[in-house]
């Protein structure tokens, strides 16, 4: 069953699209808060969005430039503006088809079956969307994005997060990292290892995560997940 999201403020449309797709046996999501939408997505992980220009908080355009910096997962544009150049920026930011409304659902049905199908249907495999405190993290890219933005970490800081997100809410001994690192042929020393989580914490400064990477003093790290946790 495919997953779709539907990013719609208007909730008697809302219930209205997701009460006629579901008979078509998709997994219909809606967002809760508006301000969190790309948390939510990636939460979420849904195989095609669904979106509106004209939201609370931040627009359409806003949110799908952050999902299509992280995602290759189909956007369609579903919206009530009908100026060529919303078409044109929506195209610029990464969607993939515009639908305006009012719309026939038989036309939006159309749409969805023919991304799906172009999508998915061919080979291509969704990609997995590793997450922290809504925040995706990926370590083939060495990049951790969230809704304040988009960092680039080293190799060696990349590791440590992922070694440290694995065992999130555990202490990881300095020991446990120095001899994980080495193992992946990283050759990293005690001094360099509190150099990168230093590089590690000022980067994630800048997405508002540094203070959930700490330090127990004569014990190693610990990546907290929830708020509650942080001391």
């Amino acid at each position: 069953m495919f997953k779709l999201l539907l990013i719609e403020d208007d909730t008697t449309l809302f219930s209205e699209i997701r009460e006629r797709l579901s008979q078509w046996s998709y997994e219909i999501h809606g967002i809760h808060d508006f301000s969190l939408v790309f948390q939510e997505f990636i939460e979420i992980n849904p195989d095609l969005v669904i979106i509106d220009i004209q939201l609370p908080k931040y627009d359409g355009f806003h949110w799908c430039r952050m999902i299509r910096s992280r995602s290759n997962v189909p956007i369609l544009f579903l919206s009530s503006r009908d100026h060529p150049s919303d078409i044109v920026m929506s195209m610029q930011f990464g969607a993939d088809d515009f639908i305006q409304k009012p719309f026939h659902f038989d036309v939006l049905i159309a749409k969805i079956h023919a991304l799906l199908r172009r999508a998915y249907n061919y080979g291509a495999e969704k990609p997995e969307l590793k997450t922290w405190r809504g925040a995706a993290l990926d370590y083939e890219k060495n990049t951790v994005s969230n809704e304040y933005g988009s960092v680039e970490l080293s190799k060696n800081e990349s590791y440590i997060l992922k070694l440290l997100v694995e065992q999130k809410n555990k202490i990881v001994s300095r020991e446990a990292l120095i001899s994980r690192l080495w193992d992946d042929e990283r050759f990293i020393s005690d001094n360099t290892l509190t150099v990168n989580v230093n590089r590690l914490r000022k980067r994630l400064d800048e997405l508002k995560l540094g203070h959930c990477i700490q330090t127990k003093v004569g014990q190693g790290y610990i990546a907290y997940e929830e708020d509650s946790y942080d001391q």
